[in-house]
């Protein structure tokens, strides 16, 4: 069998299976065509409905916005015929206005007119009542005067007590109610009298190693602190005495620190004072930036806030600076909010008030002056200044909040507890205070009572009347302010008394 024999049935095998797949490939074909055809025609008849009813909603819409648009026209036209009237109403009123503003223009040039008929001829009278009875016009009011106050000196008497009772008593219920709805929504601590920074030392052998061979450590210590070290017998302890307290608290660190190195000559006083005088003034700074956050201000200059700081070193009769300032900032800002005036303005004056005492010590002139001047140089709001610079009542009350800043001051100075004074310094002032009294004349005795705080001035009754009395007290209170320096306020009660003794036999 020839290869051609053997292949030829496979061959032909082959061909009719690739026939066969042919015309099933063909069949298949010729039904998906059918199927496409079909596919498209649905899609058109859907496109076209979709065509027709996007036409409907399209009509729909323009016949809605033209509805609209006639309607919006309508409203339009109604509006424009009542703002036209309203117009003319206006134009009637303004016309009508008009005419009374004329009106009453010329009734008050008659009246201007009627007025200076009505001088001259008063001016006329008086010149022939002068004449008439040879005194001059004020001479006689002079002696009308005279007249009346002698005829009801007792009605006048009481009814000036009255008067002056009446509005104390008022003023002093209202201050009242505002302090006591004040005070109880702030406290702080007491003051402590502090007058001297001590060192405490581990021995006394420390006392020879600070003053140095011949004194140079002392001496080199003071030269770069400004400060005098006072050694004395005192065990264990050595005093630093300084107007400056910023120098006496550089002072006390630089010395605490070589007194725990042990190491005391020249290099290493200069490193402890030179670390000291850093560390406090990073001490003021944040001390300045703390309080303001205290108290709610962020808007003050870096300058300001340190200055504000250094008052941390700074005592007032035993009350620190710092702490009274931030004291009368909250103060100030309470009462400012029961009156209804500028609480800011009221905070930002109380917490500013005392800032020249800061510096008060190194520049001339006082604490308020110089307080002032630095904030106009950093440029502080000038309602914020004018409501400073009265809380001493040196300058006049320009606005209302320097009433407050002056009562909030008072607050803090006088609350139980905040100042204290020194027993020299007491009893200089009671003398000064009883010495006042007794230069004036017709005063018999005098006698500061209630801690200096009241002053009691006895006088003769045939020298000083019931009416002088109160000029008097005026007059002592008025010297008083002008001639003492003293913390809070002093009430002057000028007495009067007579007596009247017979003998029954």
């Amino acid at each position: 069998m020839s290869i051609i024999e053997y292949f030829l049935p496979l061959l032909i095998g082959v061909l009719i299976g690739f026939l066969l797949r042919y015309l099933i490939f063909q069949k298949r074909a010729g039904t998906l065509e059918q199927k496409l055809k079909q596919r498209i025609e649905e899609l058109k008849q859907k496109e076209q409905a979709l065509i027709l009813e996007a036409e409907k909603k399209s009509v729909e819409i323009i016949e809605n916005a033209r509805k609209e648009r006639e309607k919006l026209l309508e409203d339009l036209k109604i509006r424009e015929e009542r703002i036209i009237k309203k117009e003319e109403l206006l134009d009637n009123k303004e016309k009508e206005l008009f005419e009374e503003k004329e009106k009453y223009k010329n009734l008050f040039a008659e009246l201007q007119e009627k007025e200076k008929e009505i001088e001259e001829l008063k001016e006329e009278y008086t010149k022939k009542l002068e004449e008439i009875s040879g005194i001059k016009r004020e001479e006689a009011l002079d002696l009308l005067f005279k007249k009346i106050e002698q005829e009801n000196h007792e009605s006048l008497l009481n009814l000036i007590q009255k008067l002056s009772s009446y509005k104390r008593d008022e003023i002093e219920k209202m201050a009242n109610e505002i302090i006591l709805s004040v005070m109880p929504r702030y406290s702080r601590s007491v003051a402590n009298e502090i007058n001297i920074t001590t060192v405490s030392l581990p021995s006394d052998d420390m006392k020879g190693r600070i003053i140095g061979k011949e004194g140079r450590n002392i001496r080199y210590f003071e030269k770069l602190t400004g400060v005098q070290i006072i050694i004395d017998e005192t065990p264990e302890v050595v005093t630093l005495s300084s107007f400056d307290p910023v120098r006496r608290e550089i002072a006390r660190v630089a010395l605490e620190k070589l007194i725990k190195d042990g190491r005391i000559h020249p290099a290493t006083i200069e490193e402890a004072v030179s670390m000291a005088k850093d560390k406090v003034e990073e001490e003021i700074k944040q001390a300045g930036i703390n309080a303001a956050l205290e108290v709610g201000i962020i808007d003050l200059p870096e300058e300001l806030l340190h200055l504000m700081g250094r008052l941390k070193f700074r005592y007032s009769y035993g009350q620190n600076v710092l702490q009274h300032s931030i004291e009368t900032a909250f103060f100030a800002r309470m009462i400012g909010e029961e009156l209804g005036l500028d609480k800011e303005v009221c905070k930002k004056a109380g917490f500013l008030h005392d800032i020249g005492k800061s510096v008060d010590h190194e520049i001339e002139g006082t604490h308020l002056e110089i307080g002032i001047k630095i904030l106009e140089r950093y440029g502080i709001d000038k309602r914020v200044i004018s409501a400073m610079k009265s809380h001493h009542e040196t300058y006049p009350f320009e606005v209302p909040e320097a009433y407050v800043v002056l009562a909030a001051d008072a607050i803090s100075s006088k609350r139980l507890g905040a100042r204290s004074e020194t027993a020299e310094m007491y009893l200089k002032r009671v003398e000064e205070l009883e010495k006042i009294a007794k230069s004036f004349s017709g005063v018999e005795k005098a006698y500061a009572i209630s801690g200096g705080k009241e002053l009691w001035v006895f006088v003769r009754p045939e020298e000083i009347s019931d009416l002088d009395m109160y000029k008097m007290a005026q007059n002592i209170a008025k010297k008083i302010e002008d001639s003492l320096r003293y913390p809070g306020e002093i009430k002057v009660v000028v007495i009067r008394e007579s007596k009247a003794v017979e003998y029954a036999r």
